[in-house]
């Protein structure tokens, strides 16, 4: 395995000619309904670039949507995984086991909050843990109502894009959805009326108020909710609100379910984010950076609550696959060598630094309305000049210019209006640097 350089190299127009042609191909055999970001097609990718079929080398702000926190192709993910390939690819867990599947829950347990006793199970995706989360808190319960929160992004499938907030792209023309779903306030410090200082506090009462009165505390039996928002737009609700909601939970029976899906394995300089204010989940959801890239998903949570399921009433055919398990693994392994909690934290404070002096500096920085997140987990909301109204369009236009220039970054957010930053957490500090000059150009020209 060859490593790749560790710099940005603009060698054609983005896309190239040979991803021009890859796409005309995708356009004839590809379904309409998958969107890409930037139609470069990747040849290879590892540390902070990705490398196109074109010779052009991109900055990655973007980790594949925070899957690959230990780079593309992180030793420990392909010496581990390769080894499992060449004994086996796949057996299903519910036929005949394997040490991996095992060992990759007695890492969870370990890691995930809390030191009562913790089981997992292991699926493939995000959207299919979240789920399962679901059917293991009504079977602990024996109550139906599931409470999700403005802004907040569960997954795709049925079920998922019910408890998802946004409707386009995610939920238009897919329903009718899963019923017993109800979506509460946020509290969403940068848009919440009274002003952020009393958003914990407000947004709590009120999600607590309609959930007592609209729905019965009684008859809930999860809470879910990320306790960072990811497509909802990198939103930390203000201090003291998942406390609030975490007590309520506990104190009426509730499950109370942490999607830590984007925001966990060290994304946000922490193991889980919801440590940030020492939250206890009941139940917790990982995917995305937990195996550098395969496709693995898991629950991890109170071992009474876990085992409330029928044997047999979890699982899937490829539900921790054995590769994936040894990626998961290898990944576990990488974090806990480079201390990327460590880097993650150590990003924030040079994007955050950037961030910062862009919005002092620039003549028309007002634009940046908001800077916030936590570790490799950042975000700016564009917003008009003078007001607080959604700028989409800076959005995508900041996006294209960066993309044109090597540097790949994502939007995001309940009004299209959020750029967001997601480096891999071993990118080296120069191209980290690089790319936020690469920012700063694109500002001045919007």
């Amino acid at each position: 395995m060859t490593a790749i350089p560790q710099e940005r190299r603009v060698v054609t127009a983005i896309p190239g000619p040979k991803s021009v042609e890859l796409q005309a191909r995708r356009l004839a055999a590809v379904a309409a309904g998958v969107g890409s970001t930037l139609p470069v097609f990747t040849a290879r990718a590892g540390g902070g670039i990705i490398e196109d079929v074109d010779g052009n080398r991109l900055i990655d702000f973007g980790s594949g949507i925070a899957v690959t926190s230990v780079g593309a192709s992180a030793e420990a993910v392909v010496r581990r995984a390769s080894a499992q390939l060449a004994d086996f690819t796949h057996t299903c867990f519910m036929v005949t086991p394997y040490e991996g599947y095992v060992e990759v829950c007695e890492q969870l347990a370990e890691l995930t909050p809390g030191d009562h006793a913790k089981k997992s199970a292991l699926f493939n995706s995000g959207a299919e843990a979240v789920e399962n989360a679901v059917k293991i808190a009504r079977a602990y319960t024996k109550r139906t109502a599931v409470v999700v929160f403005d802004h907040g992004y569960h997954g795709r499938t049925n079920l998922t894009m019910g408890m998802t907030a946004k409707n386009m792209p995610y939920k238009q023309g897919f329903g009718p959805f899963a019923p017993e779903v109800y979506r509460v306030p946020v509290a969403y410090g940068y848009r919440w009326p009274t002003g952020a200082e009393n958003a914990g506090a407000e947004a709590s009462a009120q999600a607590i108020d309609e959930i007592t009165k609209q729905i019965g505390a009684d008859n809930v039996a999860a809470i879910v909710i990320e306790p960072v928002l990811g497509e909802g737009g990198f939103i930390e609700p203000a201090k003291g609100f998942l406390p609030a909601i975490a007590r309520f939970a506990k104190d009426n029976g509730i499950v109370f379910v942490a999607d830590e899906i984007q925001s966990g394995f060290c994304r946000t300089g922490q193991w889980f984010a919801c440590e940030d204010e020492g939250i206890v989940p009941d139940l917790i959801t990982t995917a995305k950076g937990i195996a550098g890239g395969l496709p693995l998903s898991a629950v991890t949570g109170r071992a009474e609550i876990m085992d409330a399921a029928h044997s047999g009433g979890l699982g899937g055919t490829y539900g921790g696959n054995p590769v994936a398990c040894a990626g998961a693994l290898g990944a576990i392994e990488t974090m806990r060598e480079l201390d990327l909690n460590g880097k993650a934290r150590r990003i924030e404070e040079v994007m955050k630094g950037r961030l910062a002096e862009m919005r002092a500096k620039l003549p028309n920085g007002d634009i940046i309305g908001d800077i916030r997140g936590r570790g490799a987990m950042i975000a700016i909301e564009l917003v008009k000049s003078g007001t607080k109204d959604p700028n989409p369009e800076v959005a995508a236009r900041l996006a294209k210019a960066c993309h044109a220039e090597g540097v790949l970054v994502l939007t995001c957010g309940t009004y299209g209006n959020v750029l967001r930053f997601l480096p891999p957490l071993v990118i080296g500090e120069d191209l980290l640097t690089e790319g936020l000059d690469v920012i700063e150009q694109a500002f001045a020209g919007v």
